[in-house]
């Protein structure tokens, strides 16, 4: 069996890595070249740690990672320092690592596996055979710039895993639409040398005061990269009416401004420019099955809605979708298994992602829809901040890091909670038709508000 994955971002280089120790071969397409830079706040939880662990990944602080104990959250004038919870499932440390740094190391550690990995190679479109079924994918070549080159390339495969994240090109290709009913975020950041790139937390504004004092629309975060710099950037999600409205550039340097000075978060110490992404939430794009094609990460919308995480669930995706291939694998060589049989397998892997994570997004959904609100957010600032045992609730919560084994009272509510609503689905909204308008007003609305940011 040949698989092709399109995207050697954190959910397609885990992927590879795993395929190729099963002695599966497995190339994967990645349309621009390393080192490469991705807008994210460079914060890993303790949950993707876990996948690094898994991975057989080295993180050592000498080779650019940087431990930290937890979060420490500042709102209503108030600051709390929550370590990581010692849950027996994850370990109790974060990690900070650049994406430029990150992605390189997983996409060489597949490499080093067995995977191929070809870069500046930019998928258009995902190959069919006559009877509807993906059967490959086709890409552009670039050069050394970037810039195409006028060669086209034909990859063929019995699976293909999209894993080219929220603008997924091989699903938009086939038609499988992005779902409006589900919330989207956007984020933007920069980078500030400053005294705090050596921080031992990850800290969470959950109010952005200006400069002027009035709050500002969004949830904010400064994490300490360990290399004189550190991240900076806010979050604001489509269930807040001034989502799609404003200029995320000028808001992250309004919040900045009412910085204290020493801190180092001015033009002059800004290094590189401010960059922003959209955020596709909660299943956004299903199903994450079709025949011969599987969606990993963003490119299915595998971000929570409760705090914008998405390499966690990115790199556990993949582990699954590696999993069910490799299953598939054996079965076919023992029993003589035809590539439906193949595909009534592979399909799945939709129902267990939605399994492992579907309440838990329905949770985040309903958080979403709250949050938005000005005067519920101050309700629960207010009450929630004074007693820090609800905090340490509420960050587990967020961060999904409740023990299986539901032993602990922490665990057994969130248990109970997600047990209390339906799972979020990932299979295609009623009605949807796959040839239909693939921008929902949700998306529209992101992708103006990013290119806003980009300004």
């Amino acid at each position: 069996m040949k698989v092709l994955i399109v995207g050697a971002g954190p959910a397609g280089s885990t992927a590879a890595y795993y395929l190729a120790k099963a002695g599966i071969p497995v190339t994967v397409l990645e349309k621009t070249s390393f080192p490469r830079e991705k807008v994210c706040g460079d914060g890993l939880t303790p949950r993707a740690v876990r996948e690094i662990q898994k991975l057989g990944l080295p993180h050592a602080e000498d080779q650019g990672w940087r431990r930290n104990k937890g979060l420490r959250l500042i709102a209503g004038g108030r600051t709390l320092e929550l370590p990581w919870p010692e849950v027996a499932d994850f370990p109790d440390y974060g990690l900070i690592r650049t994406r430029l740094g990150f992605d390189e190391e997983l996409a060489r550690h597949a490499q080093a596996a067995g995977a191929i990995v070809l870069e500046r190679h930019s998928v258009t479109e995902a190959l069919r055979n006559n009877d509807g079924r993906v059967v490959g994918a086709r890409a552009a070549v670039l050069d050394d710039a970037g810039r195409k080159t006028g060669e086209t390339r034909d990859f063929h495969a019995d699976v293909v895993l999209a894993a080219d994240g929220n603008s997924t090109r091989t699903a938009v290709s086939l038609g499988l639409p992005k779902r409006d009913d589900r919330p989207i975020g956007v984020a933007v950041r920069t980078y500030f040398t400053s005294p705090r790139h050596n921080d031992d937390w990850m800290e969470g504004w959950l109010e952005l005061p200006g400069k002027s004092g009035k709050p500002l629309p969004g949830y904010g975060w400064v994490f300490g990269v360990g290399d004189g710099t550190s991240n900076v950037g806010l979050g604001i999600l489509n269930s807040s009416r001034e989502f799609g409205k404003l200029d995320y550039k000028q808001v992250l340097r309004e919040w900045t401004a009412g910085m204290p000075t020493e801190w180092g978060f001015t033009p002059d110490n800004q290094v590189g420019e401010i960059r922003g992404a959209a955020l596709p939430m909660g299943f956004n794009r299903t199903p994450h099955f079709a025949p011969g094609l599987m969606l990993l990460g963003d490119a299915g919308g595998m971000v929570s809605p409760f705090n914008g995480e998405g390499i966690s669930y990115a790199m556990e995706s993949a582990r699954y979708a590696a999993q069910f291939i490799v299953d598939a694998e054996s079965r076919s060589r023992s029993a003589g298994w035809t590539s439906k049989d193949t595909d009534a397998h592979l399909a799945r892997y939709a129902d267990y992602v939605r399994d492992q994570w579907g309440s838990h997004f329905t949770l985040g959904r309903m958080f979403a829809a709250l949050i938005g609100k000005p005067a519920v957010m101050k309700l629960a600032l207010r009450t929630g901040m004074p007693i820090p045992w609800l905090m340490k609730f509420v960050v587990r919560m967020l961060a999904n890091l409740a023990d299986p084994s539901a032993k602990g009272f922490e665990d057994r509510v969130i248990r109970v909670l997600e047990l209390l609503v339906p799972a979020t689905s990932n299979m295609a909204p009623r009605g949807a038709s796959p040839q239909g308008s693939l921008a929902a007003p949700q998306a529209s609305l992101a992708e103006s508000a990013v290119s806003a940011s980009k300004r």
